[in-house]
């Protein structure tokens, strides 16, 4: 393990920050002419949410913003990664945007640049409007022009002051969990069948790029998801079902970006018109985010699915099977923070000319670290973990990959999706209750970490 005393050294003008998502921290789902959004459907599902919650509290960060901001530069940040809420904009997900809406992204901006922190906007990070699910959501290929017209809307009010752009947060997820799997809102398990929600959020993000170019929008990339996959053996079987998996999850949401084509044969699994749309996917973007986890390990069909798998998903070509020898975090994920330089480092040789600088967009862990008597929050594992992902980063970098910066996920304790809030990947505590804000010991070592690489000759 590192000396956590020497803090990881990153080049001259790397950008640090922290990422967040509106309905994981705003709250206020009825104020201000908000419209409901599939997750506050999903979350009023019986049995979706393990521990019955929701976001509509989440951290207050509607009315608390200004707090958060001040934590934000007490970090030290250069820039903080944070979505719009679709429908804050257009509670209908169409037509004139609301002015209330608009006007709580105005106040959220000028505080972060007042505060010298460039601000990363997400376009979508899941929370689609009711009403566009109603009318088949992004299995519609009407969503995705719905998509290009509040990107144009957004654009036109913030292009002078977000410092970049990501319109559409990790297709991938809402593609399996939530069309294909119903882990995540909307709830649809439609397995392969989801395919055309792929097609659809890629074409999302094309027309928004273009959008946002058209309203002088700068630095316009993507925040996707992506996995190295280790073959459980090295058996044909096994080997082939990593591929698949790969191709799956990472390339099939990759290649149409970066290449402007599907991987072989699932052009034609697409909805048309497949050669026009890829132009417009492939419309060259200024960075490319990487959000990683952990790896994943994959064997072929004839595995048993281990016990702790949520169920037996016949029909794939492959089973997941559990990463050993390493510490896991409370979401049961292994850390492996060479997987992070060895992905980088990977997509630089897989993509040979054609990938741009890279962002880190997300990256973190879950701990259950409270305060204790005095009010400290101990989460040396949080510390360990930062600490580890960061070096990989730069042996990535030295390895010969542009990476320009890194946002860890996530600045507060949040609303964790489907896990409610039994999971913490902040750096601050959030006392969900009275909503008291605790940084937490990583907070601090992030800080001293930021500051370092500001001093020393490296950084």
């Amino acid at each position: 393990m590192a000396d956590l005393r020497e803090y990881p050294h990153l080049p001259d003008g790397f950008v640090f920050g922290a990422s967040t998502a509106s309905y994981q921290v705003e709250g206020a789902v009825d104020e201000d002419g908000r419209g409901p959004s599939v997750w506050d459907r999903f979350c009023a599902e019986p049995g979706r949410i393990a521990d019955g919650s929701s976001g509509a509290v989440a951290c207050d960060h509607y009315h608390r913003y200004p707090e958060d901001v001040a934590l934000m530069k007490g970090l030290g940040l250069d820039a903080y990664r944070f979505s719009i809420s679709w429908s804050r904009i257009q509670p209908e997900g169409r037509g004139r945007a609301n002015a209330a809406g608009l006007a709580f992204y105005d106040r959220l901006l000028d505080e972060l640049l007042e505060s010298g922190i460039a601000p990363m906007a997400t376009l979508f990070h899941w929370d689609l409007p009711q009403p566009l699910e109603d009318d088949g959501g992004w299995l519609n290929r009407e969503t995705a022009e719905r998509f290009a017209e509040y990107a144009t809307l957004v654009g036109m009010r913030f292009a002078d002051r977000v410092a970049h752009w990501v319109p559409v947060n990790e297709p991938n997820v809402v593609t399996m969990l939530g069309y294909g799997l119903g882990r995540h809102a909307p709830g649809k398990r439609l397995m392969f069948d989801a395919l055309p929600a792929a097609h659809h959020l890629l074409l999302g993000h094309g027309r928004a790029v273009q959008a946002l170019r058209a309203v002088n929008g700068k630095s316009i990339g993507t925040a996707t998801n992506h996995t190295p996959v280790l073959a459980a053996s090295d058996s044909a079987e096994d080997k082939e079902a990593a591929a698949s998996y790969a191709t799956l999850w990472n390339r099939l949401f990759s290649d149409p970006v970066l290449r402007g084509s599907y991987p072989v044969g699932f052009d034609a699994l697409m909805p048309g018109p497949v050669e026009d749309d890829l132009r417009t996917i492939g419309t060259p973007v200024d960075f490319y985010g990487v959000n990683y986890y952990n790896p994943t390990r994959v064997a072929g069909p004839s595995t048993p699915a281990p016990p702790e798998a949520p169920e037996r998903l016949d029909g794939l070509p492959f089973v997941v099977l559990p990463v050993e020898g390493y510490p896991r975090t409370d979401f049961g994920w292994p850390v492996v923070p060479g997987g992070l330089r060895d992905l980088l480092v990977m997509m630089e040789h897989e993509y040979d000319g054609l990938l741009p600088p890279v962002f880190v967009t997300e990256n973190g862990c879950a701990y259950d670290d409270a305060p204790d008597a005095a009010g400290r929050v101990d989460d040396r594992r949080r510390i360990e973990y930062l600490d580890g992902h960061l070096r990989a980063v730069g042996e990535a970098i030295a390895a010969g990959v542009d990476v320009r910066g890194y946002f860890t996920w996530s600045l507060l304790d949040n609303f964790e999706w489907a896990e409610g809030y039994t999971k913490r990947f902040g750096l601050v505590h959030v006392d969900f209750e009275t909503q008291r804000r605790t940084p937490k010991d990583s907070y601090a070592w992030f800080a001293r970490m930021v500051a370092e690489n500001r001093t020393s000759p490296e950084g």
